[in-house]
């Protein structure tokens, strides 16, 4: 059942020209392990009815669990995700048809990396590796390919779970907004390591604050900043909360300012969080839970940056693994791994609220999601 609270207000933003195209290319990481994924899957989301079209196979991959596109729209990059060394893969977006063609292959700096992503101006690959705990700075070339890793740092320590925390688990990477500094979130030792970044040379070393601590046993996960660039979101996977920055963008350092539950008062099951997005108005925040199996809805105050719960959308939701907003903010999509789908929401305008649609299709162990955006979007 759902929850909701009472949400004053009215979000205004662009509408799409009715001249503009229609649909956008989506693509989907996924597991392979068990032999019924076989990679990267890409399909087609229309822009006026939120309809997916069968998900086709894009290019083979062994579990693809971690994806993101170029700036340039012209490349993807995916973590290859499992127990031995880490590798991450580049691939070429084919303009035509949307298929991907490997253009090559380097190690990700540790083992089980979980999440990759670029800096803004598209000149690094940034990969977290969830096993080993480090970090790993990886040039792109011209032609879209990967260089050799040119920047690492192992992390070290525990907390206090003792049995997702004995050791450090990197598990996202983010630039900034200019590129001047990463973001780390550590599930095992429950900091956000903040590192100065180059991009021109491709290296990351700490910064001044180097860090900044979370209640033990939050289990850092993901983090997203607000449009405006003044606040930092974190969902913490252990202890089902979102956490509230203000963000220094001189000194990279973050501020506290609100923890507030993912989850609804009185819930007693197993949960874990995923993934955390900003819509692109900057006016709403959602989470995914793991074991409510929901996406949690939020308002943003614009002034404080603090969060206000709207509701909580359980439809045809089953392991929230990721989800994705389309960047005109119309549609949110949500990779159901527990269920082997992908669901499909409108998001109200006005409130925030994920309002279900008929349309869902079939992708095996889905677990990332990203759009491949046209330039008039």
């Amino acid at each position: 059942m759902k929850q909701k609270a009472v949400i004053a207000g009215v979000l205004c933003f662009a509408a799409l020209s009715t001249a503009s195209a229609k649909s956008l290319q989506v693509y989907f990481g996924t597991y392979t392990s068990g032999g019924t994924s076989d990679g990267i899957y890409r399909s087609e989301l229309d822009l006026d009815t939120g309809a997916l079209s069968n998900p086709v196979l894009a290019s083979e991959a062994a579990n693809p669990s971690f994806i993101e596109i170029h700036p340039s729209g012209k490349f993807l990059y995916a973590v290859s995700e499992g127990n031995g060394p880490g590798r991450v893969g580049a691939y070429a977006i084919d303009a035509d048809t949307g298929d991907l063609t490997l253009l090559n292959r380097q190690p990700s700096g540790g083992s089980g990396p979980c999440h990759v992503s670029l800096d803004h101006a598209g000149r690094n690959a940034l990969v977290a590796n969830y096993g080993s705990g480090s970090v790993s700075v990886i040039p792109i070339r011209l032609d879209g390919s990967l260089a050799e890793p040119t920047g690492f740092v192992q992390h070290a320590g525990s907390s206090v779970n003792r049995q997702r925390q004995r050791g450090p688990h990197a598990h996202s990477i983010n630039a900034s907004p200019d590129d001047r500094f990463a973001f780390v979130a550590d599930l095992g030792i429950d900091k956000i390591m903040i590192y100065r970044l180059d991009v021109e040379a491709g290296t990351i070393v700490a910064n001044d604050p180097p860090f900044v601590a979370l209640a033990p046993g939050s289990g850092p996960r993901h983090s997203a900043f607000a449009p405006d660039g003044r606040h930092v979101y974190v969902i913490n996977e252990l202890a089902g909360t979102v956490t509230a920055f203000d963000y220094d963008a001189s000194s990279g350092a973050l501020t506290a300012i609100q923890t507030i539950s993912t989850l609804p008062a009185g819930f007693d099951g197993t949960n874990s969080c995923a993934e955390i997005r900003v819509h692109p108005s900057g006016v709403f925040l959602y989470g995914s839970n793991r074991g409510h199996d929901s996406l949690v809805v939020y308002r943003i105050d614009p002034a404080q940056g603090t969060l206000s719960f709207v509701e909580h959308e359980t439809a045809g939701i089953k392991t929230p693994r990721n989800f994705n907003i389309d960047p005109s903010g119309t549609f949110c999509l949500v990779a159901n791994q527990g269920s082997d789908s992908v669901v499909v929401f409108r998001v109200n305008a006005k409130t925030g609220v994920l309002e279900p649609t008929a349309h869902n299709v079939a992708v095996a162990k889905p677990v990332c999601i990203r759009f491949l955006a046209p330039g008039w979007l």
